[in-house]
């Protein structure tokens, strides 16, 4: 039970806390072999590139999360409050719909035709597939993250219960 809740509050936040941790390492040791020695390593930019790519698309889940993406919210505060609700849930089935999409089609895509294709990364020689792979794991991350913000929505907006009487 705790290795769940740990895996649902902290899975993003651990991920992009590693991420950032290995690129400053490596973007700091980039710089000081440049300094010193006047060179640098081949592969330490491809995988800066790769690790920055795998926090975006993680970053993405964690603000659905948080509930920090950018949203134009003037119009539906024109609603009343049963008429805002149903707008919110419609827009997060909209946004699942495509987090679902981006999880199937990315799953496709990568094991139908990166991964069988072999195509390796020039300098970390490191199947495609793996850089890639970041694409379907966030659409199905940002899926769930989704159904847990219709399912709060819908838990605070359901009448609480007035007791037996």
């Amino acid at each position: 039970m705790m290795w769940q809740r740990i895996l649902d509050e902290r899975i993003e936040e651990g991920l992009l806390t590693a991420t950032m941790v290995v690129m400053v390492i490596l973007i700091s040791m980039q710089a000081l072999s440049r300094y010193l020695i006047g060179s640098s390593f081949d592969w330490g930019t491809e995988l800066a590139i790769y690790l920055h790519i795998w926090q975006i698309w993680i970053g993405a889940s964690l603000a659905i999360k948080k509930q920090e993406h950018i949203r134009i919210d003037v119009f539906v505060k024109m609603f009343p409050s049963k008429m805002k609700l149903a707008l919110d849930l419609g827009a997060l089935f909209i946004w699942f719909g495509f987090a679902l999409f981006l999880a199937i089609q990315g799953t496709i895509f990568v094991f139908g035709s990166i991964y069988t294709s072999g195509q390796t990364s020039p300098t970390l020689d490191i199947g495609m597939w793996i850089p890639y792979l970041a694409v379907p794991l966030a659409g199905a991350l940002m899926a769930v993250r989704l159904v847990q913000q219709m399912y709060h929505m819908l838990k605070q907006s359901a009448p609480a219960d007035e007791g037996v009487k």
